[in-house]
């Protein structure tokens, strides 16, 4: 005979009590059934656990210890099952999320930061990268999600259209463009122009291509670095940067903000969550459910379809 978790949680439940009969009503069993039980967690330890009176059932000092010890494994045990609980339904747990922009401002940071709310022991982890690398990641499964800008026709998994965002350009102070409230594509012919490679520089290169004819007459400075190291150069005068509205979010000395704007307006970029059917991570579920309900898509299947 083993002592079993049901036997310490009936022992517990007579302890607090003090009697059998109380006890064995709350637990609705037989005042015998749990009489046999108590006597038999004491034959397995080979100790007298409670003494049994006209009066009641009262814990010895040997009870007292086993007790104290039976409520800790009780404890543990339930939440360990808790934590199970929540993770197989995606409560819990990791997900790993690859970014193709800012999260200094709009609907990416806001997005991430409900889910944080919603789920505070979720572990999000970031990933930063191009869209053929976040694509790439996501079919190896290296990530779970990722939020590009544009359509990705070559992607055969799922995909959600969730918001757009404005492309600016971030100018020097003293450029001469950073004295109007807006720039058009027409303006960038002759300028010296930087663009990322991480993120969505290959977006950007599109969009000259698009809207110019060809990139542009003056040059194209790629760096394969970070946003804030980006910014760096522009106050420092290397010339003035695309960006995503996105980056606008914090305040950079020596920079100015200015929207983009094309025949029809501000230019947008539309973004997409992107992951795969068959992962099978139970965490991704209520992200996706969390989206839906944001951005819905009336055209789009439902997450578990």
């Amino acid at each position: 005979m083993s002592v079993e978790l049901r036997d310490l949680r009936w022992a517990i439940v007579a302890a607090q009590h003090r009697s059998l009969r109380q006890a064995a009503e709350a637990l609705n069993i037989r005042q015998s059934t749990l009489s046999r039980s108590l006597r038999d967690i004491e034959q397995e330890l080979d100790a007298v656990l409670f003494e049994r009176t006209n009066g009641g059932t009262r814990p010895t000092l040997e009870g007292q210890e086993f007790l104290e010890a039976a409520a800790r494994i009780v404890e543990e045990i339930e939440t360990i099952k808790g934590r199970l609980r929540a993770r197989s339904r995606g409560e819990s747990g990791s997900l790993t999320v690859g970014i193709h922009a800012s999260l200094s401002a709009g609907n990416l940071r806001a997005t991430l930061v409900e889910h944080r709310r919603r789920f505070p022991n979720m572990e999000v982890h970031l990933v930063d990268g191009s869209s053929d690398h976040l694509l790439s990641d996501l079919a190896s499964s290296a990530i779970d999600v990722a939020f590009i800008a544009g359509s990705k026709t070559l992607w055969d998994g799922k995909s959600l259209p969730v918001w757009s965002e404005r492309v600016v350009v971030a100018l020097p102070d003293d450029h001469g463009l950073s004295d109007r409230e807006i720039v058009h594509w027409t303006d960038f012919t002759h300028e010296s122009l930087l663009l990322p490679h991480r993120g969505p520089g290959p977006e950007f290169l599109q969009l000259l291509v698009s809207e110019l004819g060809c990139p542009n007459h003056g040059r194209l400075l790629r760096h394969d670095v970070s946003l804030d190291r980006l910014l760096s150069l522009v106050s420092a005068g290397w010339g003035p940067l695309l960006a995503l509205e996105g980056a606008t979010g914090a305040t950079y000395p020596g920079v100015t903000f200015r929207e983009v704007h094309d025949n029809d307006g501000p230019t947008r970029l539309r973004f997409c969550a992107y992951w795969r059917q068959t992962n099978p991570n139970p965490s991704l579920s209520p992200f996706l459910d969390m989206l839906y309900e944001r951005y819905p898509d009336l055209s789009a299947e439902p997450p578990g379809d």
